[in-house]
């Protein structure tokens, strides 16, 4: 991962952040596109809190698997603990890296990553890896981030791209998902389906993905890309003031790439 330590803090942070309407929306999205079925095998790379892998578990009953992997202590604990409240026995979470994943060849029916790939250095290794744990004819649904595609109202143009830019530091990609077709097609993959997925909050709820990432940024930037901590208060003051006033515009778009691994 890049410049963020998925702590406990920050699992309860993205916990949240996860819980609001456009990211529920977003994984709503993310499992029609998937057409699970009952008994399927099912890999979920970048689990955290296991809020998808809930979803995946009803959808492949009780017959079926799905395994999480995570780099993070904190969030793979958090996702043993909500699956087992529910009593999905079908789930199993691991601590693992993208790039190695602890599955057997041809072991799952389909992968998911939703807000992963993003952080990952070395992406010819980890699709490589997707490749090799998928079977003929299985499936994965990968989505992230565009960052060059946000737009976010601000009195003061400048010091949000200084900011943004030094945002940029938390990922080894803020810009994956203009390169991702190319390189699924590089590790053996047929890619199907692309699709934007929109996060638009025209007004500021407390409740939202865009209130949830101010927080984050503002905690992060301090001491990256020359952003001091002043510099980071008056930007995230000058967006409540903003929102105080009814002039908050945030929308960022997320994109959704659907490929299979061919039969040979």
């Amino acid at each position: 991962m890049a410049g963020v330590e998925f702590d406990e803090g920050v699992a309860r942070a993205l916990e949240r952040m996860y819980g609001t309407p456009d990211v529920v929306g977003q994984r709503s999205r993310v499992l029609q596109r998937m057409e699970l079925r009952p008994g399927e095998r099912v890999l979920d790379v970048g689990s955290g809190p296991g809020l998808l892998a809930v979803d995946l578990a009803q959808c492949v009953g009780a017959e079926g698997r799905v395994l999480g992997v995570d780099r993070s202590e904190a969030m793979i604990a958090m996702a043993r603990a909500r699956c087992a409240e529910r009593g999905l026995d079908q789930t199993r979470f691991e601590q693992a890296d993208a790039m190695a994943l602890p599955c057997e060849d041809a072991s799952f029916d389909a992968a998911v990553s939703t807000q992963v790939y993003e952080y990952v250095p070395d992406m010819k290794s980890a699709l490589a890896e997707l490749h090799r744990v998928l079977r003929p004819g299985g499936r994965v649904l990968i989505l992230d981030t565009d960052w060059d595609s946000l737009v976010w109202h601000s009195s003061d143009r400048e010091r949000m791209a200084r900011v943004l830019c030094a945002w940029d530091d938390h990922l080894a990609d803020p810009h994956l998902p203009a390169t991702l077709a190319p390189r699924l097609r590089e590790a053996g993959f047929l890619v199907q389906q692309r699709e934007v997925i929109p996060l638009l909050n025209p007004d500021f709820q407390e409740h939202s993905y865009s209130a949830g990432i101010l927080r984050a940024i503002h905690a992060f930037v301090p001491g990256h890309a020359e952003v001091t901590q002043i510099e980071a208060d008056a930007w995230a003051e000058d967006l409540h003031a903003l929102a105080r006033n009814g002039e908050w515009f945030f929308s960022l778009n997320r994109y959704l790439f659907v490929a299979s691994k061919p039969h040979r």
